[in-house]
């Protein structure tokens, strides 16, 4: 179910990346796919994870009409590396995660700028402005998401009350020393 969950919020983090960036300035400095991609990385299913930002990042490239590979690249690389420290780190708690969204942020953007300035691209206005607004935007926009989705996927039941009878009524166990016989 937990699949289901992340596949969902991957589509809904690619649809929200296309049609939020029209809406409103400030949209355009989050990166949806990107709080998905690190989310699933940090389950410790690196094939998923990697599935996930290869999927996240060409969509993006194509929906976004720019240099179509160049996320899916930059996602991919993410996804592997988040997963990789996921699998040797204990990172299920929120405030270690937070710094991981922000390190995966910024060597994300640092990669995907890499990447056009390699084939010849120059992107569009100054990359460290656009690299320190997306880190800020999509470091606080993640932090909410990971809340919420822990919120979602929390299926267990909160507590359950113990028979209270069932403490009194403890049965005396049988001795498996038998000493004198």
């Amino acid at each position: 179910m937990e699949q289901v969950k992340v596949t969902v919020a991957l589509i809904i983090a690619v649809l929200l990346q296309w049609t939020l960036r029209n809406v409103a300035e400030p949209f355009a400095y989050i990166d949806f796919p990107l709080i998905i991609v690190v989310y699933a990385a940090l389950q410790r299913n690196a094939i998923r994870a990697i599935l996930f930002g290869t999927i996240a990042g060409l969509a993006v490239d194509a929906l976004s009409g720019g240099l179509l590979g160049a996320n899916g690249f930059s996602k991919t690389l993410i996804a592997y590396v988040v997963s990789e420290i996921a699998r040797r780190v204990y990172l299920d708690n929120l405030l270690l995660r937070i710094p991981i969204i922000a390190g995966a942020c910024f060597i994300d953007d640092l990669v995907y700028y890499g990447v056009h300035r390699l084939l010849g691209q120059e992107p569009a206005g100054e990359v460290f402005v656009i690299i320190a607004y997306t880190l800020i935007g999509t470091t606080i926009t993640g932090t909410l998401v990971y809340i919420l989705l822990e919120q979602l996927s929390s299926d267990r039941p909160r507590s359950r009350r113990k028979d209270s009878s069932a403490s009194r009524r403890q049965m005396r166990r049988r001795n498996p020393i038998k000493l004198g016989k």
